[in-house]
């Protein structure tokens, strides 16, 4: 489902955008910038969290950590990393391929450099 979505939500908003498919897994960070030919910091990741009763994405470098405080500030709460299980229901894309397009549910999408 999860290419599937990402795919129908691009013909219908982006057709001009290529999905790139690689033979080998682009599941981690560093499998990702391998696969590619690029370096880790050129990987965006995309961060399932629950900040309450709040489920959102955080669209990031390859390279950035969690700050836990900063993440707080900007969100109003601690915020906690979704269970394997639950990013796969709540995006409708599996861990280690979350997009923030093509999503199961509608979600707010953040994005930061750092």
């Amino acid at each position: 489902m999860s290419l599937e979505s990402v795919r129908a939500i691009l013909a219908m908003r982006a057709p001009d955008i290529t999905i790139v498919e690689l033979d080998g897994s682009t599941a981690t960070v560093a499998l990702a910038a391998e696969g590619h030919g690029v370096a880790p910091a050129q990987i965006a990741k995309t961060l399932s969290l629950r900040v309450k009763d709040r489920n959102l994405l955080l669209v990031t470098s390859g390279i950035a950590r969690l700050d836990n405080k900063k993440v707080k500030a900007a969100f109003g709460g601690k915020p906690r990393m979704l269970a394997p299980e639950e990013v796969a229901a709540i995006t409708g894309h599996p861990v280690g391929g979350v997009c923030p397009f093509g999503l199961a549910t509608p979600l707010p999408v953040y994005a930061t450099s750092r």
